[in-house]
C-alpha cells in the first residue's frame, strides 16, 4: 500500500501538469480517475525498483517528498512545452493588431489572447487526434527508469533541462509566429513611408481592419504548417524525456 502511495505521488504530480491528461478543463474527478488507473497498470510493473523500510518513517516521506519533486520536474518540462503555443499566440495577436482581446484560456484557467486560447485548444486536440497522449504514458513510465525511486536528481540538471525546455519552447514560438512578425514589419514601414507622403491621410482607420482581415487570412494559410511544426517539436522534447521511446 505504502508504494502504491508512492508511485501515485509520482504518477499524480506528473498528470497534474501534462498536456492532453491533465489539461484544468477535465473535471477533477476525471483527471484522479486516469491518475489512479495509470498507477494501477504501472504499479507491478516498477514495484521491485523500491526499497521502502517501514521502520524508518522518516525515510518513507523523504522518498516520497522526491517522487513528487520528481513528477513536477517532468510535468512541469512538458507544461512549459505546451506554453509554446500561448506565447505564439500572443505575438501573433500583437502583430494583428488584437492583442487587446482577451478570453479564458480553457486549457490554463487563465485569460489569455484569443489566437494563443484558439492555437492552445487545436494542440490539445492534435494530441489526442495523435495519439501522441500514448508518448506522454510512456514517459510516465520510462521516468522510472530514468529517474530511480529514492534518488532525487541534482537541482543543477534539474534547471538545466528545464531550462533548455524554456529556451526551445520560446524558439518555437517565434518559428510559428515568424509569418506574422514578417507581415507586421513590412507592413507598418510601408504604412510609415506612407504617411509621410500623405500626412492627410487617416493611416489608424486604414491600418488597423487591413492588419487583422490580412492576419487573419495569413493564419488560414498557415495553420496547418505551424501545427505540424509544433507537434514534431512537441514529440521531440516528450521523447527526450521517454529516453526508451525515441
Amino acid at each position: 500500500m505504502v508504494v502504491f502511495l508512492l508511485v501515485f505521488a509520482r504518477v499524480g504530480t506528473m498528470m497534474a501538469l501534462m498536456p492532453g491528461l491533465g489539461e484544468r478543463s477535465l473535471p477533477m474527478r476525471v483527471r484522479l480517475g486516469i491518475a489512479l488507473l495509470l498507477t494501477l497498470v504501472l504499479f507491478p510493473l516498477h514495484r521491485p525498483l523500491y526499497d521502502i523500510d517501514l521502520a524508518r518513517p522518516g525515510g518513507v516521506l523523504m522518498v516520497l517528498f522526491m517522487e513528487m519533486a520528481v513528477g513536477f520536474t517532468l510535468g512541469m518540462a512538458a507544461r512549459i512545452a505546451v506554453s509554446a503555443l500561448l506565447t505564439a499566440g500572443v505575438v501573433i495577436a500583437q502583430a494583428m493588431g488584437i492583442g487587446f482581446a482577451m478570453q479564458v484560456d480553457p486549457t490554463q484557467g487563465q485569460q489569455g489572447a484569443v489566437i494563443g486560447t484558439f492555437l492552445s485548444m487545436v494542440g490539445v486536440a492534435l494530441v489526442f487526434a495523435t495519439d501522441l497522449h500514448h508518448l506522454i504514458i510512456a514517459a510516465i513510465s520510462d521516468s522510472f527508469t530514468i529517474i530511480r525511486p529514492g534518488l532525487l536528481p541534482a537541482s543543477g540538471d534539474a534547471a538545466q533541462f528545464l531550462t533548455m525546455v524554456m529556451a526551445r519552447s520560446f524558439v518555437i514560438a517565434i518559428q510559428l509566429s515568424a509569418p506574422f512578425l514578417v507581415f507586421a514589419l513590412v507592413f507598418n514601414i510601408g504604412l510609415g513611408v506612407l504617411s509621410k507622403l500623405m500626412p492627410q491621410m487617416q493611416v489608424f482607420f486604414i491600418a488597423m481592419p487591413v492588419t487583422i482581415g490580412v492576419g487573419f487570412f495569413i493564419l488560414l494559410l498557415v495553420l496547418s504548417v505551424m501545427m505540424s511544426h509544433y507537434m514534431g517539436s512537441l514529440e521531440a522534447i516528450l521523447g527526450e524525456i521517454a529516453v526508451n521511446r525515441r
